[in-house]
């Protein structure tokens, strides 16, 4: 694997785009203030922060970066949970100013190392996901990709539209399975937790795979669990723990 040189040096980014992504996602877009983009694989994180300019209180936060390493800008899928990080931002405004340091972390992927990959995620532990199908499509690197992501609702389904897109771009399958299915929601695709069976039916050939794991600690245990189940080698299992 490449060894990326890690710009670990803290630098302002402006906010350029601000979108509600689902009830409870919203997508951020911040662009260096420098124009110099840092270089990174996708699944790595980095740190942002708030400094309070009344009170110089510095609070930060992880976030994996959705972007793909090709855009000019950092993009963040970020729960909005009303802690003390995620207030400040949910007053946020196009062109306010927070300070990004970063790469960090060893969840990471290089398209011409691993031709066949099966995605787990759960909620915005698409993030790193959606670094990594961008970065396939910006580099036309054709890798054999099954997606499973799995929501609590329908309306949670992040960047739905350009999911589809990908699907129809890339040698890529997305399965969506919802877990928390309602009456009357209209959703006739996959239900329920994603589970051992679930990978056997949608990626038969799992253990031809490199296996990714993106999501909040209980999901990423279970998909453990389902991983350790089929036999799969734990050397082809890559796993990121997110909320």
């Amino acid at each position: 694997m490449e060894i990326i040189p890690l710009q670990i040096k803290e630098k302002p980014y402006v906010i350029t785009f601000i979108g509600k992504e689902t009830p409870e996602v919203t997508l951020f877009r911040f662009n260096p203030q420098d124009n110099a983009k840092i270089k990174f694989d996708p699944g790595m994180f980095v740190m942002v922060e708030y400094a309070n300019a009344s009170t110089k209180e510095k609070i930060s936060r992880a976030f994996s970066i959705a972007s793909s390493p090709t855009q000019p800008y950092l993009e963040f899928f970020i729960s909005m949970i009303h802690g003390r990080f995620t207030s400040h931002l949910d007053t946020a405004k196009e062109g306010d100013i927070y300070y990004i340091t970063g790469p960090y972390g060893q969840f990471r992927f290089v398209p011409s190392e691993e031709k066949k990959v099966l995605f787990l995620a759960g909620g915005t532990g698409l993030a790193p996901f959606m670094s990594m199908l961008r970065q396939i499509r910006d580099l036309g690197s054709g890798n054999d990709i099954v997606l499973i992501y799995s929501v609590k609702y329908p309306t949670e389904i992040i960047r739905k539209e350009e999911l589809d897109e990908l699907e129809k771009a890339l040698n890529l399958k997305t399965v969506v399975t919802v877990t928390r299915p309602q009456e009357g929601d209209g959703w006739s695709g996959e239900k329920g937790h994603i589970s051992a069976d679930t990978i056997r039916k949608y990626a038969p050939d799992f253990n031809e795979r490199t296996v990714y794991v993106c999501g909040p600690l209980g999901f990423v245990k279970a998909m453990k669990d389902a991983a350790e189940i089929l036999g799969i080698d734990t050397s082809k299992l890559k796993a990121d723990v997110w909320g």
